[in-house]
C-alpha cells in the first residue's frame, strides 16, 4: 500500500477511517485501518467474538477501558485487547486525533464500511447495535464519555 492509499469511509468516531488492509488483500488474516477520532469521542463499550484488537496512538491522548480496567494511552502507546474482552476508548483531546487500528483475523473492516452507509448525523443506537451484531460484535455499555465523564485515568 502506498502512502495515502486505501478506501476512505466515514468513520464511527467523528472522523474518517481509511481501510489500509482487510479480508480481500490479507487472505482473511488481518485488518488494518487508520482512524481519526473526534475530540472527546470514542465507541460504546463492546466485545468482539472473533477478533483480537490492537491500537497504536499516532497522535493525541486517549484513555481505554478494558476488562474493567481504565488506563492512559498517550501518543506512541500500543494497546492490545484479546477477543471476548469488553472494551472502549476515548480521545481526551480537544482536537481530532489519529490511531492505527488492527484486527486479527480480518473482517471488522465490514463494520466500518456498513457504518459509513448510515446517513450523516446522530446514529440511532439500535442501528449501531444491528451493524455491530452482524459483524460478531456486541455493544455492552455506553461510551467512556458517558460511563466515566470526568475524563480521568489512573496515573500511568
Amino acid at each position: 500500500m502506498t502512502p495515502g492509499g486505501g478506501e476512505i469511509v466515514r468513520g464511527p468516531a467523528g472522523g474518517p477511517a481509511t481501510i489500509k488492509a482487510g479480508t480481500k488483500n490479507t487472505g482473511g488474516s488481518f485488518a488494518f485501518l487508520e482512524v481519526t477520532v473526534g475530540p472527546k469521542d470514542g465507541p460504546p463499550q463492546h466485545v468482539h467474538a472473533r477478533e483480537d484488537e490492537m491500537w497504536f496512538i499516532l497522535e493525541g491522548h486517549f484513555r481505554f477501558l478494558a476488562d474493567g480496567r481504565l488506563f492512559d494511552a498517550p501518543t506512541g502507546s500500543f494497546v492490545f485487547v484479546p477477543r471476548r474482552t469488553a472494551h472502549c476508548f476515548q480521545n481526551l483531546g480537544t482536537e481530532p486525533s489519529t490511531i492505527l487500528v488492527m484486527f486479527t483475523p480480518a473482517g471488522m473492516e465490514r463494520f466500518f464500511e456498513q457504518h459509513a452507509r448510515i446517513p450523516a448525523g446522530p446514529v440511532d443506537p439500535d442501528v449501531y447495535r444491528e451493524i455491530a451484531a452482524s459483524n460478531w460484535m456486541e455493544v455492552v455499555g455506553p461510551p467512556l464519555a458517558q460511563s466515566h465523564p470526568d475524563g480521568a485515568t489512573p496515573a500511568s
